[in-house]
């Protein structure tokens, strides 16, 4: 018997299977789907098989499969096939989007070990009790009210008994695989009375269940959507099937799992990036085992190992997070339509500000739309907008006066805050005040960031820091001054403005540590502080009932980005932040400061209209040519070699343009030109169907899958150009 397999090489010259002879001793072992270790010229490498057959003619002899890794498929049917949509799909390698879907612990890496985790515990062997002596020994016999104990316990008495008990049999040590997360939880039944929207909702979905479906559940913020999808997978389970639901950031999985624990006890997986390998690989297995019916986390969650699926959730699903900005470059929303057709199933997308292009599917009846308008309290913040040219002219330099009386009036109510800025660090850049003179990032070309509390200038593209400098190279000035603003000196300034406020920061720097967005979301909500400034983590999905005010430093800042999603993000933004507002029975009130407050996306989302924002930006899109209304593909050539990277963008451009009929925009230098001491320059394809463009772009990946000084990247419909 012959196995076809795909090694772990990521090689782009290499994107295929090799065969190998499975030996006797492994004939009934080797499967489709499991791993299996093989020679690879001198090195012995990990692979996928992936098909199995009675011969293979060759004039070559072939090369025996060494041994297998797994005794059971890490890879099922429904996996094989989606791994081979994701690499048409995003034209990548087929085992780079094998690789993507699989934890550490089961990827094709040979050497790579993920142990799981045991507990010893003891057992006592009444039948030796007369080789009790000592008093000691009693009172570690007298532990053992139940069967068995955990060995820490007893060995606080003494580690060295306990070992001297084991050896003579009065003792017996048994060794439990434990899961690291623990998932434990009080089930408190919650009754909700749904509200007329919530409950046609549901309904609208349930009707659904066992056929595929898309919906668009359009709901304001506070409309009650989590509930909504908890009374759908209520009926899923009651059905004897699973759920699977998405979330757009880490920070809101905490949240979300215990509202979930309320409802369905200890029956949830979750699955996201700040796992550690053990407990990723604790979560998938449990999901193997059918030991969960519902598996909750961010993107990568979408591969969870789930066979009976009767409903498939994309909360916020106009969020960036879902797209992976790396090879392979997959949006985890189609994933989710592909795995919803696959197991015959509904699919819901919730969203308060849902994305151009899912509205108007909804408009065109491919998705079906859902509208909930009303919030379960009706009880919609106010959001007052300030222009800060005129604050400028008070003095007032970051703060309104507005936004100083309602932070003031809200702390002596015992109220609750939250700020957003959408700029992490202290501030934005250092300049000498006297030549003018700003330190840029070496390998990037691009200013540095001062973070005040390491003291330190940093790159947030290539990491690159330094020590903050305090006389200008240039012209040897001491005149250094800082510009802009971050989220450190936000707190510094809210720290001396509030002297009486109790102020958490929530941003990439301080939730880097693993638990670190668990912990401050959960002190926020007890009340432990009652300020929260954060950058935009803090704008989605949240639920704290004491929040009456909202305020948005720079609320504009966003559309200052060359792209034309701008007035989007920033409408999304605005207004996902903006619900944060007022969620229990006190009025919210939201404060948006800006210098160009009077844009279509600011005002539209002041009065909480989607509908028509929506109508001003598809006429925008539809008069230059951009999605929905035509689909784009971005090519990014990359090089150390300036002249190099712009003659290879040129000779792509002139190949591109003869060979399709499609527009061809540049090359052109990328937004961020240098990054890490690469040059990137980028060519955008505007197109209608990918099969127009297909096989061009597979040329000018082959052309370059093994030119090691040229890297070209090919991203399809990307979310940033």
């Amino acid at each position: 018997m012959i196995a076809d397999v795909l090694v772990e090489i990521k090689a782009e010259g290499i994107d295929k299977t090799f065969s190998y002879i499975i030996p006797d001793n492994l004939l009934d072992k080797v499967k489709v789907g499991i791993r299996v270790i093989v020679p690879f010229g001198k090195q012995k490498l990990e692979g996928f098989v992936l098909n199995i057959k009675d011969y293979y003619e060759t004039e070559y002899s072939l090369k025996e499969i060494i041994d297998i890794v797994d005794e059971e498929p890490v890879l099922n049917e429904e996996m094989l096939k989606l791994g081979n949509y994701i690499s048409k799909k995003t034209i990548c390698n087929l085992i780079s989007a094998y690789q993507t879907m699989l934890p550490k612990a089961l990827k094709a890496k040979h050497d790579v070990v993920v142990n799981k985790k045991y507990v010893s515990y003891l057992k006592l062997d009444r039948s030796k009790l007369e080789l009790v002596t000592s008093e000691k020994q009693k009172e570690i016999i007298n532990m053992f009210k139940d069967e068995y104990v955990l060995k820490s316990e007893v060995s606080k008495i003494s580690v060295y008994l306990v070992n001297k008990m084991i050896e003579k049999g009065i003792l017996i040590e048994e060794k439990k695989e434990v899961y690291r997360l623990n998932n434990d939880a009080n089930i408190v039944t919650k009754k909700v009375n749904l509200t007329s929207e919530q409950d046609n909702a549901v309904k609208e979905v349930l009707s659904s269940l066992g056929t595929f479906k898309s919906f668009l559940i359009h709901g304001v913020t506070g409309s009650g959507k989590t509930e909504v999808y908890m009374n759908i997978i209520e009926k899923v389970l009651c059905d004897k099937k699973e759920a699977l639901v998405l979330v757009p950031e880490i920070s809101l999985t905490p949240q979300l799992i215990n509202i979930f624990k309320s409802r369905f006890g200890s029956s949830i997986a979750v699955l996201h990036s700040k796992l550690s390998d053990g407990e990723r690989y604790d979560e998938w297995r449990k999901i193997i085992k059918k030991e969960v019916s519902i598996v909750i986390g961010a993107r990568s969650a979408i591969f969870a190992p789930l066979t009976n699926i009767g409903v498939i959730i994309i909360d916020e699903e106009h969020t960036d997070t879902y797209k992976q900005d790396n090879n392979p470059r997959y949006d985890a929303k189609d994933i989710a339509i592909y795995r919803a057709k696959y197991h015959n199933c509904p699919v819901v997308f919730g969203s308060a500000t849902p994305s151009i292009e899912s509205y108007t599917r909804a408009k065109l009846g491919v998705y079906t739309l859902i509208n909930m308008p009303t919030r379960v309290n009706n009880n919609l913040p106010d959001v007052h907008l300030v222009d800060m040219k005129d604050e400028y002219r008070k003095g007032n330099r970051y703060f309104s006066e507005l936004l100083v009386n309602s932070i003031n009036e809200k702390l002596a109510r015992n109220e609750q805050i939250i700020i957003l800025l959408n700029r992490r660090g202290f501030s934005t850049v250092i300049t000498c005040h006297n030549c003018g003179y700003t330190e840029k990032c070496p390998k990037c070309d691009i200013p540095l960031t001062y973070h005040k509390s390491s003291n330190t200038m940093r790159c947030h593209y290539c990491g690159y820091g330094k020590a903050k400098i305090i006389k200008c190279p240039q012209c040897n000035s001491m005149d250094i001054n800082e510009f802009g603003m971050g989220t450190q000196k936000l707190e510094e300034e809210i720290n001396n403005m509030f002297p009486n406020a109790r102020v958490v920061r929530m941003d990439i720097d301080t939730t880097s540590r693993k638990g670190a967005h668990e912990k401050i979301i959960n002190d926020f909500k007890e009340e432990k502080f009652n300020i929260l400034i954060g950058t935009q983590m803090i704008a989605k999905g949240l639920d704290f009932p004491k929040v009456t005010l909202v305020g948005v430093i720079n609320g504009d800042a966003s559309l200052n980005i060359p792209d034309f999603r701008s007035a989007e993000r920033t409408f999304d933004l605005l207004n996902q932040v903006a619900g944060r507002a007022g969620r229990s029975s006190s009025k919210g009130m939201v404060i948006i400061q800006g210098l160009n407050i009077n844009h279509y996306s600011i005002i539209k989302a002041s009065i909480h209209d989607y509908v028509g924002f929506y109508e001003e930006e598809i006429a925008i899109r539809k008069k230059i040519g951009y999605p929905p209304f035509n689909n784009l593909c971005l090519i990014k050539i990359k090089c150390s070699d300036y002249n190099m990277v712009i003659d290879e963008a040129k000779k792509i451009g002139i190949y591109l343009r003869d060979n399709i009929k499609e527009l061809v925009l540049g090359p052109s230098m990328s937004s961020i030109p240098k990054i890490n001491n690469i040059y990137s320059m980028q060519i955008l394809i505007k197109y209608k169907k990918t099969e127009n463009i297909y096989d061009a772009l597979l040329y000018v990946k082959d052309r370059y899958k093994k030119n090691n000084k040229v890297n070209v990247e090919i991203d399809i419909n990307p979310l940033r150009i």
